[in-house]
């Protein structure tokens, strides 16, 4: 009988639970984004790339195993591919999406005042660093009207350790005609107290740029918990 009426046979057809919950969901965040909870944001961005499926479980599931919704895409792509439900695809989508986040906070801050943009510039250092598995040393060169001319990565290393070297900062400096710079490190531990060790060696970046005319306008220290700006607490 069904064969004789023209999509009688669909519209019998058992829908999924979560049949139309997707669209009601973008409704709802269009509406007022700041109203849903982290779940329901990451259940969207999980929707976009998993299909026919219902994305609600496995988004509440990545929010308790990673704890927040910036955790879970800070993760690195390899622990997300082995959390069951996220794909190699599912894995990179995020990685995309977090890298998105970080670029965007950075076009908020470089090519501008520093000091007008501190507010933004503590928001971008804490996307970028904030929840790195192994310490990482950035160095922020300033002209002389203070502008960001140039974010850099200047070397990485363990979980409590970060090489940096005076005579390779002054060398960079001097490349770019950098009138002061802010260092910038994380602290993966989540505490971003400075140690001993990083008073003393900001203290030889310190003196290795005075001698050729350039300053260090401050030292941010960033963790999960917070920063810690050296300028803030005289110690420089």
């Amino acid at each position: 009988m069904s064969d004789d009426i023209p999509g009688l046979e669909d519209s019998a057809v058992p829908q999924p639970h979560h049949a139309g919950h997707r669209e009601r969901l973008r409704e709802r965040f269009l509406a007022e984004p700041g109203a849903l909870p982290d779940y329901e944001i990451l259940e969207l961005l999980l929707a976009s790339v998993i299909p026919r499926k219902d994305t609600k479980p496995l988004a509440k599931a990545l929010i308790t195993e990673f704890k927040t919704f910036a955790d879970v895409l800070a993760a690195p792509a390899q622990v997300l591919e082995s959390f069951h439900g996220v794909s190699a695809a599912t894995a990179a989508y995020l990685k995309v999406v977090e890298h998105a986040a970080t670029r965007m906070a950075r076009l908020q801050v470089i090519d501008r005042p520093v000091i007008s943009k501190w507010e933004q510039l503590l928001d971008y250092c804490t996307i970028a660093m904030g929840r790195l598995p192994t310490e990482q040393f950035r160095l922020l060169f300033l002209d002389r009207k203070n502008v960001l001319i140039a974010d850099e990565l200047q070397s990485q290393g363990t979980v409590d350790h970060t090489p940096l070297y005076p005579r390779e900062v002054v060398k960079r400096a001097l490349d770019l005609n950098a009138s002061a710079i802010i260092m910038v490190h994380n602290h993966p531990s989540g505490d971003p107290a400075p140690s001993r060790a990083d008073i003393d060696m900001t203290r030889q970046v310190q003196t290795a740029l005075k001698g050729v005319g350039i300053s260090v306008h401050d030292h941010l220290v960033i963790g999960r918990k917070g920063h810690v700006s050296f300028k803030s607490q005289g110690l420089i």
